[in-house]
């Protein structure tokens, strides 16, 4: 009984380390950001480098969110162009994804209502996760850190 009590404990510890964790962090990461990649690109001429496609003025109007689209489009193509970048490098990444949480909770109240389980939900929460933990090791916000100690 004392072997196995070991064995868990030592893999407890392990599994509470700072390299799982940073481990799953950037595995939180890379997947936030790869939805809201796929997504900006989606909003993106294909073959150009940031031309925004004109259909998506037309898709936002139907939305009829309380800002005009001639303003939404862009801000929302930069966001989900240069966040997922930021979230993936780990550059800012709590402020990265509070933003992103920013974005869902207006995808869900305003665009997508009956989509928090389980889409927006599983969102919402890697964002948390971020926001709450940071980046982990394995990212620039660490190396950042370290140096300036």
């Amino acid at each position: 009984m004392q072997r196995i009590t070991q064995f868990y404990d030592r893999t407890v510890h392990f599994l509470s380390g700072t390299i799982f964790e940073s481990g799953a962090l950037l595995l939180t990461r890379l997947a936030l950001a790869g939805v809201f990649w796929r997504s900006g690109q989606t909003k993106i001429v294909e073959g150009s480098w940031f031309e925004i496609d004109e259909l998506q003025f037309f898709l936002f109007e139907e939305f009829g969110l309380p800002v005009s689209p001639q303003i939404m489009v862009p801000i929302t193509a930069y966001a989900e162009f240069f966040l997922p970048i930021l979230v993936v490098m780990g550059i800012f990444t709590r402020l990265s994804a509070a933003a992103l949480l920013g974005m869902t909770l207006v995808i869900q109240f305003l665009i997508f209502p009956e989509a928090w389980w389980p889409t927006h939900s599983l969102w919402a929460a890697m964002a948390l996760i971020l926001m709450a933990r940071g980046g982990g090791l394995f990212c620039v916000d660490a190396l950042v850190t370290k140096i300036r100690n």
